[in-house]
C-alpha cells in the first residue's frame, strides 16, 4: 500500500461510513485514486459461464450501485465487475444511518435497502460504457413498494440486459422485507422462469447468476441447487450478507442489517462447498464473503468457486488489495503445482464438508 493510499484511507475512516463511500466514488471519478491497470497472468486466465476473465477476482455488487465508476474500476485489477443493485423505479432506501464500520471485526453492517437511481438511469450509463476485457454485470433488485417483486427482476433485465455481460438475481438481501422468502422452491422457480424468459428476448442472451444468503439450512440449499440446475441459470453466487452476529466485538455489532467482511468467511465458504457438492461441480460458483487476502481467495476456489468477489475488505485495505490478491493467488497456485486456476477448483472441498 502506498503512502498516498494509506493517507486516503485514514481520512476516509474519519468520515461517516456512507459519506466515506461517496468520497471514494468521487476520488475514482476525479482520477485521484491510483489504478494499477489489468492483472493478466497466464495461470489466472479462466472462463466463467462463457466469459473470458483475465483473472478470477471480481468486485461484488453494492459498491458502484449506480454504475458511475465502471471505467476506473476496470483499471483497478479486477477480472470482472458487478454493479447495482438496480430496481425498476428509483428509491431512496432505508433511513440513515444505514452503514456501520466494525473495525475490530474487519466487517461492516449495512441496511441500505436497495437505494439506487432506478433502471432507466442506470441503463443509460451502462449503454455509454466502452466494452473491454473486464466483463461488467448488473445485480437485479426489486422495489420495496412493488406488488410483484418477482416481475421486477425481469423488468430490470429487459431494460439493462443489452448493455451488460451478465446479470445476477438478488433474492438474498436482508434489507428488503420478505425478499428472502423468494428463495423457497416454488417462489424461486417461478421468479427464475420469468427472468429466463426476459433473458431469451435479449438481443444477446447473457449469463444469469443467482445470489443466495448464507443463512440457509442444508435442506434449503439442496432445494436451491435443484431449482438452479433445472432453470438454466449460469451459476450461483455464494453468498450475500448474514444476519448472524456470532463472535462480534465491535460497538456497532447490534445494528440491524446484513453483516459482511471477515466474520462471514467460514459460513459463506461452507455454503459454497455444500453447493459444489450438491451440483457435482456442474454449475459455476462464485465465492464471496470475508475475502481479504490471497489465501482467502485460494480457499474459496479450492472449496469449489470458479471465481471470487469482494468488497468490504477494500474499506480497510484500499483498492491496492485487488492486484495483491490476484498476484498472491497466482503465487499460491504455482506453489501447489496448478497450471491454471481452473485446475484448483474444488480440490479442497472436502475440508469444508
Amino acid at each position: 500500500m502506498s503512502l498516498l493510499e494509506r493517507a486516503g484511507l485514514a481520512l476516509l475512516r474519519r468520515a461517516d461510513p456512507e459519506r466515506a463511500h461517496a468520497l471514494s466514488l468521487l476520488a475514482l471519478q476525479s482520477g485521484l485514486a491510483p489504478l494499477p491497470g489489468p492483472v493478466a497472468l497466464p495461470r489466472l486466465a479462466s472462463t466463467l459461464a462463457g466469459m473470458p476473465l483475465l483473472n478470477p477476482v471480481g468486485l461484488a455488487a453494492g459498491y458502484d450501485k449506480n454504475a458511475t465508476v465502471i471505467a476506473p474500476l476496470s483499471r483497478a485489477g479486477f477480472g470482472f465487475i458487478e454493479v447495482g443493485a438496480a430496481t425498476p423505479l428509483p428509491q431512496p432506501g432505508n433511513a440513515k444511518p444505514r452503514l456501520f464500520r466494525l473495525t475490530e471485526d474487519r466487517a461492516a453492517i449495512n441496511r441500505f435497502g436497495f437505494n439506487n437511481d432506478g433502471m432507466a438511469a442506470i441503463s443509460a450509463r451502462l449503454a455509454l460504457r466502452t466494452r473491454g476485457e473486464v466483463p461488467v454485470g448488473l445485480n437485479l433488485g426489486a422495489n420495496k413498494t412493488s406488488d410483484n417483486r418477482a416481475a421486477d427482476f425481469a423488468r430490470v433485465l429487459a431494460t439493462c440486459g443489452p448493455h451488460v455481460d451478465f446479470a445476477t438475481v438478488n433474492v438474498s438481501s436482508p434489507n428488503t422485507e420478505k425478499l428472502r422468502d423468494l428463495q423457497g422452491r416454488a417462489a424461486l422457480a417461478a421468479l427464475l422462469a420469468g427472468v429466463m424468459e426476459a433473458r431469451a428476448a435479449l438481443p444477446n442472451p447473457i449469463p444469469i447468476f443467482l445470489k443466495i444468503a448464507p443463512d440457509l439450512t442444508p435442506d434449503e440449499l439442496a432445494e436451491i441447487a435443484e431449482v438452479a440446475m433445472a432453470s438454466g441459470l449460469a451459476g450461483i453466487i455464494a453468498t450475500n450478507t448474514t444476519l448472524s452476529r456470532e463472535g462480534l466485538k465491535s460497538a456497532h455489532r447490534g445494528e440491524q442489517g446484513g453483516l459482511s467482511g471477515a466474520p462471514l468467511f467460514e459460513k459463506s465458504t461452507w455454503v459454497l462447498a455444500q453447493l459444489s457438492q450438491l451440483t457435482g461441480g456442474k454449475l459455476p460458483l462464485i465465492g464471496v464473503g470475508g475475502i481479504s487476502s490471497p489465501e482467502d481467495a485460494y480457499a474459496k476456489i479450492r472449496a469449489g468457486a470458479q471465481a471470487v468477489q469482494l468488497y468490504t475488505a477494500m474499506v480497510f485495505q484500499g483498492l491496492s488489495l485487488i492486484p495483491r490478491i490476484a498476484k498472491g493467488l497466482d503465487a499460491l497456485l504455482s506453489r501447489d503445482g496448478f497450471a491454471t486456476v481452473a485446475d484448483a477448483v474444488g480440490t479442497g472441498r472436502s475440508d469444508w464438508l
